[in-house]
This record gives C-alpha cells, structure tokens and sequence, in this order.
C-alpha cells in the first residue's frame, strides 16, 4: 500500500476514562445524542465501491466510518485475506489472488450496539479472447457485418461498436446483461453501402469501461466485396441505359410523325 494509507497504531484509551463501567457503556456516551436518550446515526463507507483486477491479482479495500469509538468492525468475504492496516475511523483490508469472476465484499462497523453496513463487489476481468468480423453478406441492396467477441467478462461493462473509415457505423452497450461467468458476444447489423464507401476499411470494435479503467480490442480491417457492388452497379446501369434508349425512341418517332404530317400538308 505504501503512501496509500497512514500507518498509525491503534492505541488503547483506558486511562482516558474513570475507574468504573464497562468498555460498552463509555463508548454509548461517546455516541449518545443530545440528552443521552438514543445514539447518533452514523455512517459506514467502503472504498472503492466497484474494483475490476486481472484474475489472481490483489486490492485493498478501506472501510470507514464516523463512529468516533466503534464497538467493532468486521470484514465480510469469500475471498482470501491478506494484510490489515489500522487508523483513527478506518481500517483496510488486503484481498488476496482474486479469481472469482463477481464477489461481493461486506464491511461491518457496531457503534453503541447499532451495526451498520457497506458493500463493495470485486470483479476479475478478461479482455476478450478474440475479435473476429466475419466477411459482409450482400442480401439485396444491404450488407449484413457480423462481429463475434469471445470470451470476455463482465459482459455487463462491454460495449461492441461497427467502423467504417474513422465513421461509426453502430454501437451498442451490454449493461442490460448481468451474467456472471465468461461470455461470448455476436453483433448483427445491417446496413445500406454507398459507392465511396468499397475501400474504406471496416472493423469491429469492443471495449470494456471498467470504472475508470478501459480494455480495448479490435478486429481486423475488412472491405466490402467490390464484385457484388460491380454487379449491382451494372444491373443498375443496365436499366437506366435501357429506359434512355426507351425514351429517345418514342422521341424518335413523334418527330417523324410531325415531319410527315407537315409534308402532307405542304
């Protein structure tokens, strides 16, 4: 931890009060309201309230409070323990090689015999294994991408986003998912190419926004087929040329027919 947190010793402060009581009783003045009819309300804070780490790594997790004598505080966990530092109103608490992938942590503090809580959950995260964007499907005038991202934990933080050329094509989030095991992720879009837009590079992104920390991944560049385009752009071509020819036809011959009308009547 280092600088993170003062070390400071836990002393004792018997000597501070008269002979007589019990350590109970002097800590309910320290913490009774005006008059001595009921204790203070107080706070329990536990910091960082959302940590994501690589799986076997370690965190410090400090619980506070403004308890000014704490009867007692606790550390609630399925994970391993490590170290326990100690100061006025806190105390922190090392958790060791975490691997679950979600685990919920619980601090306790009991001030005047009231306990209350706070709740931390640690998450050890995994980048995705891959980004793979499969070649785009021309189903009529529209192409089909499809991006598939495997093995990537919480999916709840990830979001999956198309790119064509430095342009954002879609984007979609995964908070609506609360799975708490590996997942794997398939992005279908479909959308409308314009000429310009054969040769610029499409890609498929996924990033996964960890509270402040940020994993990203990206797939490799892709273009749209030019032949399916090229077949489109002369079917296309075909039938404009045809409707011109259509129309300079029927041109053609109404201007015949008024050449022949007004040599008749000549």
């Amino acid at each position: 931890m280092g600088s993170l947190f003062p070390l400071s010793l836990l002393v004792l402060l018997a000597a501070a009060y008269p002979e007589g009581g019990s350590a109970r009783r002097r800590r309910a003045a320290r913490t009774q309201g005006p008059g001595g009819s009921s204790p203070a309300p107080f706070w329990v804070r536990i910091s960082p309230e959302f940590a994501a780490v690589r799986p076997g790594s370690s965190v410090w997790l400090n619980c506070s409070s403004s308890c000014p004598l704490p009867d007692g505080s606790s550390l609630r966990t399925q994970l391993r323990r490590g170290q326990t530092l100690n100061g006025t109103g806190w105390v922190s608490y090392q958790l060791l090689d975490v691997r679950a992938w979600s685990s919920d942590v619980l601090c306790l503090v009991t001030c005047a015999g009231e306990t209350r809580r706070a709740t931390a959950r640690i998450n050890a995260y995994k980048e995705p294994g891959s980004v793979i964007l499969e070649p785009p499907v021309l189903v009529g005038s529209e192409y089909t991408l499809r991006c598939h991202v495997t093995h990537v934990f919480p999916v709840g933080f990830l979001v999956v986003t198309l790119r064509r050329g430095g342009q954002v094509i879609y984007s979609e989030s995964l908070e609506r998912f609360k799975g708490l095991g590996l997942a794997n992720v398939t992005l279908t879009h479909a959308f409308r190419a314009r000429p310009h837009d054969l040769w610029q590079p499409v890609t498929c992104h996924a990033r996964l926004n960890l509270d402040g920390l940020v994993v990203r991944s990206s797939s490799a560049p892709i273009t749209l087929p030019v032949r399916a385009w090229s077949l489109t752009s002369t079917a296309l071509a075909s039938t404009s040329i045809a409707a011109l020819v259509g129309v300079l036809l029927v041109v053609g011959v109404a201007y015949l027919r008024k050449c022949q009308s007004m040599q008749s009547r000549e």
